[in-house]
């Protein structure tokens, strides 16, 4: 156990705190048992960490631990909990839960066993809460992290401080966030190196080989997350990557499975599986019409890789600026809102609000009859008749 208390010694002590996510105030750090969830490399660990520096902790009473550490091949989890508990130990952070076999039914039971230490989880965006080995879902509160919106990206890379701004505030006084942020920089000067590299904050490590890394994160989730926590075949894996390629260079049009069940040389029904198994590994994203939910029993009308860095990354034939734009729209709106295709436009939010997504000289003549519609135009500094720049809904978390 002296081992693990220093190593979170020294990782609390170097990690920083000069910047932190908006994530840190709306996690209910007190609640007995809280379950963080994300792909690899969105700042999980980082965000632990950060909270135990910010309390000023002390790691025999506050301890982060990981579960991929060595000491845990030879270690139970609970015999561990059990002696740190009795060693006066009151807050456990415990990362990379899902490589620990079982895991949900010993935190199940360290949470019923000692009902006055508090325990945070984090893991795999496949970290499964309801349909685990125990169920954990009367427990536990689950937060899913997701990358660095525009807001946050500015804040880290560029020193520059924006509040966050709701969905409602944005489309009803668009000049608002517009006249704060123009007073600080130009927008747009920095909005293409978020969408090239500015998701992951892992930047901070080098901007140099940054693409590489997003690659490694994303042949980490396919060759190791994927086989190990969905029991996918060794043999899907070519396929799987097949299906993201295709992602990365298609024009936003409505989706044909049928042919990319030809391009990807497997089954109708086996792309619809796969695409779901990227979809909950955070790589892509995918939209059903609000006209029947039917449809999700079926399959997506639309297929986005889920962030624009991962087209960066993954894209053989350049990068298509109209795929570009939605991605990274769909990418910032789903985190908080529901996102779904519609005919007239090319995206309905929270069945209301129509958005047609474009450049500055998009004319809107798809949704001129729509009700709460609007255009999310990209190249513009500030909102001009129906159009709000696109850069500012990297502004709602």
């Amino acid at each position: 156990m002296n081992t693990l208390i220093e190593k979170c010694r020294r990782k609390i002590r170097l990690v920083e705190t000069k910047n932190i996510r908006s994530a840190m105030s709306e996690i209910a750090w007190d609640s007995r048992l809280i379950a963080i969830r994300g792909a690899k490399g969105v700042g999980k660990t980082t965000l632990m960490l950060q909270r135990l520096k910010l309390d000023k902790c002390d790691c025999k009473t506050s301890l982060y631990i990981s579960l991929d550490d060595t000491y845990f091949v030879r270690h139970r989890l609970d015999e561990f909990v059990d002696e740190f508990y009795k060693k006066g130990g009151k807050r456990l952070m415990i990362d990379e839960v899902h490589k620990y076999p079982g895991w949900s039914k010993e935190i199940k039971q360290i949470y019923d066993d000692f009902p006055d230490l508090t325990m945070v989880v984090s893991g795999s965006s496949f970290l499964q809460i309801l349909n685990g080995d125990a169920d954990l879902s009367r427990r536990c509160i689950p937060y899913d992290l997701q990358g660095l919106s525009y807001r946050e990206f500015l804040q880290i890379d560029k020193g520059l401080l924006f509040p966050i701004v709701t969905f409602n505030e944005l489309v009803s006084n668009p000049q608002a966030l517009c006249d704060t942020v123009n007073e600080q920089c130009r927008p747009l000067s920095f909005f293409e190196e978020y969408l090239q590299r500015g998701y992951y904050p892992f930047f901070l490590e080098g901007k140099g080989e940054y693409l590489l890394r997003v690659e490694n994160v994303v042949n980490y989730i396919i060759n190791v997350e994927l086989p190990q926590l969905c029991k996918v075949e060794v043999g899907a894996i070519r396929k799987l990557q097949t299906l993201l390629s295709i992602a990365a260079d298609s024009v936003p049009l409505q989706v044909d499975i049928s042919k990319m069940s030809v391009m990807a040389g497997v089954s109708r029904q086996t792309v619809l599986g796969y695409l779901q198994y990227l979809y909950q590994a955070r790589l892509l994203n995918l939209l059903y019409s609000n006209e029947s939910n039917l449809k999700k029993m079926q399959k997506p009308d639309k297929v986005y890789l889920e962030n624009p860095n991962l087209m960066y990354a993954l894209s053989l034939n350049g990068i298509n600026q109209g795929t570009l734009r939605e991605t990274f729209l769909v990418n910032q709106l789903k985190n908080q809102h529901r996102v779904e295709y519609v005919n007239k436009g090319d995206l309905i939010v929270d069945g209301t609000w129509t958005i047609e997504i474009g450049g500055r000289s998009k004319d809107g003549k798809q949704i001129a009859q729509e009700p709460n519609a609007f255009i999310a135009a990209d190249e513009i500094e500030n909102p001009a008749g129906n159009k709000i720049p696109l850069w500012a809904f990297g502004f709602l978390y």
